[in-house]
């Protein structure tokens, strides 16, 4: 059961397929990053004002008292790519919803890697995100069961699984999630390095 229906991901629809980069007049890449949750929000704001944009998105599937549900979500949490010139950027700074607009210095690899990922989103296969969360990882549980719970990685082959500790007891319980779960967290500053700022 769709939650939300597909939307939009890619606009113009050949944004990516065409042979060149479009020429001089089609501007270059920006990668935004949006505030926590809102790259839907963004690019539904810039499509009617026509501004080229490319969300990667993958279906995810969960089951919650013996329903299937699925709903589509960024395959790159917080980064929505903009195509075109300042106008373009700013039309998307004016939303409020980007953090940072992040310089892009190689625009030929930035679209040769978007090109690749959408080449294997419209092949329709079963597409995870990856991100690297090595173990030791303080992360928050921001979608399932435990939303609220924060603790740190483990791994046990290929199980994805996060300690929820009891410092007191120096004991803790381990549960398997995956990655689309999670949130990392800011790290705590070692002592070393907070001593050295001191100084």
């Amino acid at each position: 059961m769709p939650l939300l229906p597909a939307e939009p991901f890619v606009f113009p629809e050949n944004l990516l397929t065409e042979p060149s980069d479009g020429g001089p007049d089609a501007g270059r890449w920006w990668v935004l990053h949006t505030r926590p949750r809102a790259e839907k929000a963004l690019v539904r704001r810039v499509l009617p004002q026509e501004v080229p944009f490319f969300l990667p998105l993958y279906k995810r599937q969960w089951r919650s008292r013996g329903r299937l549900f699925s709903s589509y979500v960024p395959l790159f949490p917080g980064y929505v790519f903009l195509r075109g010139e300042d106008q373009e950027r700013i039309k998307a700074l004016e939303t409020k919803m980007v953090v940072n607009c992040l310089p892009v210095p190689d625009q030929g690899r930035l679209r040769t890697d978007l090109v690749r990922v959408y080449q294997l989103m419209a092949s329709d296969a079963a597409l995870t995100p990856e991100q690297q969360l090595p173990p030791g990882s303080r992360v928050a549980i921001i979608n399932g069961p435990f939303a609220g719970l924060e603790g740190t990685v483990l791994r046990h082959g290929k199980q994805l699984r996060l300690l929820i500790e009891v410092q007191f007891l120096q004991q803790g319980v381990s549960v398997e999630v995956e990655n689309w779960m999670l949130e990392p967290l800011p790290q705590p500053t070692p002592p070393q390095a907070r001593d050295r700022i001191r100084a």
